[in-house]
Order: structure tokens, then sequence, then C-alpha cells
């Protein structure tokens, strides 16, 4: 007879109704994918890659549920429903302390929306493992997993499930389950809150921190005051910043925002992983082969019409196809012998693609004040590299640190503005200033300011840019 674990927070955490829980995950799920629009994505040419791993909130429905639909959201566009075939799920122990990883007994987990089976195979590949062991006890009263069951069984279709509680262990030790678990149709999912019972803006500045610890892949920094998840956090990012993964920040809020008292805060946040392979491989997903070959011989026509009229390239956009018509903000990059030759862009969108490439390919070349003027003898000397920018976002910050706190390395492009001062960072400068003070303050610096000037007008704006090169 097969052995059932059933809900233990249905009608607490979640409706237990069926049709009431589908109908309101459902909503949170549409809420996420009306609001998408306005998100920026680090990269791109994943939008419609397949998450390798979440971290998402779970308390009850009405306080965390929409920040948990921006994880489980992530998967609706993507194929994942159908390729998608075993979720390892991990979560905190709030009820039994013990050291280790728990798994379960039970064959099926009950859901008002269906039971969904344990993969017992793959329990059973974990059973070497002295820090993993069957307690059931630990799964019984537990609500860290339970509550995302309704919303994989909304956006996956047969899949299978490895539910693991975690009580006090090492990074390592989870990440070496997660490792053995490991292939193309695993979903590995993490549960987690953040800060609990601060005041609202206490609270936002602590969990910006904890924000950025995640997607640095910071396994030291995040502690027991800024995430109840933390021990499977950190074996996630453990094993993340071995495999060199891409994290995407889906969502940060707190139980302000949604139904809760701002004096008395839980923080949420939900993330997306990507391997880095995937990022690679699908670097210009979001235009043909065609379209990338088109966009670098705009930039070299518009070089070599410059050489030979002083002007770059007209640009009839109506010849290219409708992605490559669309107004689209960009820079262009050249480099001579791997070093800086030129670099010059726009931050707003104004022209269509095509055009802003020909003309800021010219301006590279020969009006960058930087350098003098391309010769022709260098035309066949140099490589060109096309950054295309996403809308800028104003970002919202109390203080410089707090701003530091927000930013993602080798993810955010900068704007600086000051007055009548301007500057910015690509997300390629990241590579030479890798660390977020000194990045901020050379930011600074090239805007004209002193590095440790904060005048009380400085605002940011951040954007991300996908990278075609030669």
């Amino acid at each position: 007879m097969n052995a059932i674990r059933p809900t233990a927070v249905a009608d607490l955490f979640y409706p237990a109704d069926p049709a009431v829980l589908q109908d309101m995950v459902e909503g949170f799920l549409r809420e996420f994918a009306e609001n998408e629009g306005n998100r920026q994505s680090p990269e791109p040419a994943l939008r419609n890659a397949i998450p390798k791993a979440l971290i998402a909130p779970h308390a009850g429905f009405i306080y965390s549920g929409s920040i948990a639909a921006s994880a489980y959201g992530r998967l609706v566009r993507t194929n994942a429903r159908t390729r998608i075939r075993r979720v390892v799920l991990l979560g905190p122990s709030h009820h039994v302390g013990f050291r280790g990883l728990a798994v379960t007994g039970a064959d099926f987990f009950h859901t008002p929306m269906g039971d969904i089976p344990v993969d017992r195979a793959a329990v059973a590949k974990l059973a070497d493992f002295p820090q993993v062991g069957i307690l059931d006890q630990a799964h019984a009263r537990e609500h860290s997993l339970e509550v995302h069951l309704p919303f994989l069984v909304e956006v996956l279709d047969d899949f299978m499930l490895v539910p693991l509680v975690v009580g006090e262990t090492e990074p390592e030790q989870v990440a070496e389950v997660l490792e053995r678990l490991w292939d193309a149709d695993t979903l590995i999912v993490v549960s987690t809150d953040l800060s609990h019972y601060l005041e609202y803006e206490e609270a936002r500045q602590r969990d910006n921190i904890t924000a950025h610890a995640i997607e640095t892949l910071d396994t030291g920094a995040i502690g027991g005051g800024d995430a109840c998840g933390r021990n499977p956090i950190n074996g996630l990012l453990h094993l993340a910043k071995q495999r060199g993964m891409v994290v995407e920040r889906l969502d940060l809020r707190n139980s302000g925002d949604t139904a809760g008292d701002k004096r008395r805060v839980v923080g949420y946040g939900a993330w997306a992983f990507f391997e880095r392979e995937k990022a690679t491989s699908s670097e210009h997903a979001e235009f043909s082969t065609e379209e990338r070959e088109t966009l670098l011989r705009v930039a070299r026509d518009s070089i070599a019409h410059g050489l030979a009229h002083n002007a770059p390239s007209p640009i009839d956009s109506s010849a290219f196809s409708a992605s490559l018509r669309e107004k689209r903000a960009t820079f262009v990059t050249l480099e001579k012998g791997g070093q800086l030759r030129g670099c010059i862009g726009s931050l707003r969108a104004t022209h269509s693609l095509v055009e802003d490439i020909a003309k800021n390919a010219f301006n590279a070349a020969f009006e960058d004040p930087r350098f003098p003027g391309l010769g022709q003898e260098e035309q066949g000397d140099i490589t060109i590299k096309l950054s295309l920018l996403t809308p800028p976002e104003a970002m919202r910050f109390q203080s410089e640190a707090d701003l530091i706190a927000q930013l993602r390395p080798g993810v955010d492009g900068l704007i600086l503005t000051a007055g009548p001062r301007r500057a910015t960072f690509l997300p390629a400068v990241w590579e030479s200033l890798p660390e977020p003070t000194q990045f901020l303050r050379h930011l600074k610096q090239k805007a004209g300011l002193a590095p440790d000037a904060w005048p009380e007008n400085i605002a940011f704006s951040r954007y991300v840019a996908q990278q075609i090169g030669e």
C-alpha cells in the first residue's frame, strides 16, 4: 500500500478547495505575465531558457504568493512543462531540529490539486550520504515544501518529487546531494523567506544585501537572520559557483508590499539560476545568425564609408527585418590587438537598431575624443563588439551603501546622473572592476566627480546588454 504524506497547511497557508486554489495560483501567474514586460533580464538571450534552479518564498499565499509566482512564471514561457521530469525541492525545518537532510518514506505528497509521486529511485541514490536519512517527522508539519506544490502542479505536467527538509548542515553537504541528482530533466527549487520581523525600510536594506550575496554566489554572507533557508541557499550557491551559473533576480519584496503591516515585515525574493554553457550557447537567441552577421556588417560598412566619405553609412531601415527595425539603444566598441580603440553609444532608443549601429560605429571610429580617428591602415586590424541595451531602469536607494548592495556584478550597466554630469559603464566594465565599490568610484570619476562624492541630486539607472561580437 502506498504511503501518502497529507497536507498540513491547506486552509491555513492556501485554500484547501481545489478550484479556489487553482484560481488563486492562475491569478498570481497571470499577474506576473502581465507585469513581466516591466522587468529586465540580466541576459536577454536567456529569456526563453529553462532555469536549472529557482529560489522562492514559502509564506501564506496572500503574503508571498505573488513573489513565488515570479519564479514559477519564469518557467511558463519555456518548454519546462514537458521537459522537467523531476523536481528536487529543498526547504528549512521549522518544527524539528536535526543535522543533515531529511528525505521521506512517503510514496506520494498529497495536494488539493492532485497527488505528486515521490521519486523513490532518486531517493535511493542518496542513501550512501551520511548527511541524508529518512525522517518523516521533519516532513509531517513542514510548510516550506508544501506551499510550492500547487505552483509546481500548475506549471509542470508529469513530474516526480524529491522532497528534502534541510537541517543544520554545511553548504558542501547540500551541494553534493544536488550534484548527485543533477541532470537535464531535473529542476531544483530552494524554499526560503528572507529577513523576519524588521521594520519595512530596515528589512528592505537587509534583503538587498542578501540579494546581492545570492546574485554574486557568496556562500559566506547569508546567516540565520538573513534567510530561514540559509542552509539550502548556501548549498545551492556553493554548487552554482562551482558550475559558473548565471543568476537572474525575478522579484524582491516583503509582506509590507503585499498584505502586511509595514512596522514588522517578512522579506521575500525570487531568483532563477542558469547553467553558463546555456547562456553562452544562447547568447544571441534574440536574433538569427543572419541578423547578427547583418548587424556586424552594418557596423563595418559604416566605418568603411566613414573612411571614404567622412560620414556614417546611409541606412534604409525598411530593407531590414522587423527585429532590426525596432528602436534600440546600442554601444559599439572597437578593439585593436585586444586594446580599446574606440567606444561610443546611445543610452536612449531613438533610432532603429541598424541606424543606431551605423551611427555609433562611425562615431566609435572617428569621434571618440580619447583616440585619433581610425586610419585606413588600421581598418583590417580592428574587431567590433556590439552591445544592445535594454531601457534604463531608475534605481531606488537610501544611501550609497544601499545602492552598492543592489548592484549585480557582471550584469548591470550603470548610468550616473548628477546635475549636468552624466556617465555610464557598460556591463563589460565589470571584467576589469569586479568589486561594486570600486566600480562605483570609477564611474563617479568618469562623470567628473570625486570618488567619495555623494551629491544630493545624484541618481542612477541600470540596464543590461546583449553582446554580439566578431
